[in-house]
């Protein structure tokens, strides 16, 4: 039998820990502590990236000390059988709203986000700073 490198850096990383997992270290080629496949990173690829993303820094100072109602973070989750829900959080109440939407493209999320957001009360909707995760890339 023959043992590929790979078998033998996936049983340090899981079997050693404390003293052991220290000295074995040392012999690592990496010395990292958890082995990252190269492939495992989304790197160079064209997939996953928010296209024209403006930088939370740019949002104004109103929006970052909660002092006023009516700013808005938003994100969207996806569940099993390729269900999605947006949520809502106002900023300084903590108040959430919760929006079902038919999928995660744009125009059934922005659909599901107007349809929440015209039952509020006037005024009650300044600004959405939306989560930039890869869900809605």
């Amino acid at each position: 039998m023959r043992v590929s490198h790979e078998t033998i850096y996936k049983s340090l990383f899981i079997q050693a820990r404390g003293v052991l997992k220290k000295e074995l270290m040392v012999h690592l080629r990496s010395r990292r502590i958890m082995r990252r496949a190269k492939t495992a990173t989304t790197e160079g690829q064209p997939r996953g990236r928010i296209i024209d993303a403006i930088s939370i820094r740019e949002r104004p100072a109103e929006v970052e000390d909660r002092a006023v109602p009516g700013h808005w973070e938003g994100d969207l989750l996806s569940g099993g059988k390729n269900s999605h829900i947006a949520t809502l959080v106002e900023r300084q109440t903590r108040y959430v709203m919760l929006v079902h939407v038919a999928g995660k493209d744009t125009a059934s999320v922005v659909n599901g986000l107007v349809r929440q957001v015209q039952r509020l009360p006037s005024g009650l909707m300044a600004s959405l700073t939306w989560d930039r995760g890869m869900e809605l890339a």
